[in-house]
């Protein structure tokens, strides 16, 4: 992989109120846009000098005023990905994130059987140069993910310091997130709240289960929004947790399982003659598990502005839902 362009040689010159201070946090006051982990990661790997001479503690403390202190900052780098022109609907972007409505089939990463055609692949395009670096890389920093199958809001990071921001954001659940779901039945109480921990299914390890020995604390809660005929329901699920297929789990587990859902959601003869003919073609029409991201609602890294965005139920999820309504 070759270096993008040229790299970076920052210097600075300890004042007397900074003689003393660790060495990661010099760097981090001086050069803020630049993550604390980035700055250990070269100061480890020989990037940073004083006085000409490399120091290769993060925690080195800086003894003397007038000292020159110099950072080596690598360009980011091309990674083996290949840029494509995909069709992306794009909900808001600034420098630092970019928040798209993920297409129902559209794969977040590459990976085995998808090398391409995926949302990094498309970042890659639209973003281009506006991409500065993850680790290192220039890529998307991707912290959460859509199943291939689910449709909606998703964010992604331009740089180190926002993707650490969310990565933080997303590991204390502090977000506010909501899907909108089309069920097999009608959840009662029509609000509630399902509290099961998630892990892999023992007896198929493709699947994830409620395991309460074992798995990790998850939590749903969820509102039904429409009852669609004596079958069906359209519910607002929103995560307090979130853990693979927290939803798709969590809702069969409670004995409403998303239509559509080819991996949870088996139905029944009985439920599937609660709907007319015209109404059983729409649902073996509908092939994808109806789950839509609806609303993802977070305190921005980089501006500490509450930000919030709202994707209305996709064509596909549109007709279904009338479908069953009559």
């Amino acid at each position: 992989m070759d270096d993008l362009d040229d790299s970076a040689k920052l210097t600075l010159l300890v004042a007397e109120e900074e003689q003393g201070k660790r060495l990661d946090h010099l760097l981090a006051k001086h050069y803020p846009d630049i993550s604390r982990s980035r700055i250990k990661a070269l100061i480890v790997d020989g990037k940073v000098m004083i006085d000409d001479s490399p120091v290769k503690a993060p925690a080195h403390r800086v003894k003397t005023a007038g000292s020159s202190v110099s950072m080596h900052v690598p360009a980011a780098v091309s990674v083996d990905l290949l840029p494509q022109d995909l069709p992306l609907e794009v909900l808001f972007e600034d420098e630092h994130l970019i928040i798209v409505n993920k297409a129902a089939g559209m794969v977040a990463h590459p990976a085995p059987g998808h090398p391409d055609g995926t949302l990094v692949n498309a970042l890659l395009h639209h973003c281009g140069d506006g991409l500065l670096g993850i680790g290192g890389e220039r890529r998307p920093g991707i912290v959460h993910r859509l199943d291939k199958d689910t449709s909606g809001v998703m964010v992604a990071a331009k740089h180190q310091a926002a993707h650490e921001g969310l990565s933080a954001l997303f590991a204390k659940h502090d977000l506010e997130r909501t899907y909108q779901a089309v069920l097999w039945g009608a959840p009662s109480p029509t609000t509630g709240v399902v509290e099961g921990a998630i892990g892999r299914d023992r007896m198929n390890r493709k699947k994830m289960a409620v395991d309460l020995k074992h798995g990790k604390e998850a939590v749903t809660h969820y509102q039904v929004l429409k009852h669609l005929g004596l079958g069906a329901s359209l519910v607002a699920c929103t995560l307090e947790t979130g853990r693979t297929h927290q939803i798709r789990v969590h809702m069969s587990a409670i004995g409403h399982s998303l239509i559509g859902d080819p991996v949870y959601g088996r139905a029944s003869p009985a439920r599937k003659s609660r709907f007319s003919e015209e109404q059983q073609k729409a649902i073996t029409g509908f092939s994808r598990q109806a789950l839509h991201a609806a609303v993802l609602g977070f305190v921005h890294p980089m501006t500490n502005d509450f930000v919030r965005f709202e994707s209305e139920l996709p064509e596909d999820m549109e007709n279904l839902v009338d479908a069953l309504s009559h």
